[in-house]
């Protein structure tokens, strides 16, 4: 993780930030804003900073609030540490239909936090999302880049107990 007064834009992350700054037009790199803040996050720890999001905008030649504004609109980007699973439960209409408020309950008792705590080892976090385009498999949740669906009580231990 970075310090406050620690440039994390340099080297592998600025490398990576400039693959996707590469993709724009010279003049429009601000346009590469959703995937800075998301490697930004990721070096980080999962969570982004009001400094690391300052960086973020004097790298891309944009002003602070808009960055703020994109970071902040936006349920992918943290502002507050998470668990390294850092699990979504959808809890949209098709999802609360079919069970996701008992996912919920079971998720709470089983890891001891609430929505938007962190779990003493650090290891789990839980964030309630909205749609998160698998009403076909509702109830699901979204645990790092994996989508799990038709979720049961026994489904849910069986993933959690299946994460290092």
């Amino acid at each position: 993780m970075s310090s406050v007064n620690e440039n994390i834009i340099q080297g592998d992350v600025k490398a990576r930030i400039d693959r996707w700054v590469s993709h724009y037009p010279a003049d429009q790199k601000q346009s590469a804003v959703m995937p800075a803040l998301r490697i930004v996050q990721e070096v980080n720890g999962g969570h982004l900073t009001t400094e690391l999001m300052d960086q973020v905008a004097d790298y891309l030649d944009m002003t602070p609030i808009a960055v703020y504004e994109v970071a902040t609109f936006y349920s992918m980007y943290e502002h507050e540490p998470v668990g390294k699973h850092k699990i979504c439960l959808c809890t949209n209409i098709s999802c609360m239909l079919r069970g996701s408020d008992e996912i919920l309950e079971h998720l709470e008792n089983k890891l001891g936090v609430g929505v938007g705590e962190v779990t003493d080892d650090g290891k789990f976090s839980i964030k309630k999302v909205e749609c998160l385009g698998a009403c076909g498999g509702a109830p699901m949740m979204m645990i790092g880049k994996e989508y799990y669906e038709n979720l049961t009580e026994a489904s849910v231990d069986e993933i959690l107990d299946g994460l290092e």
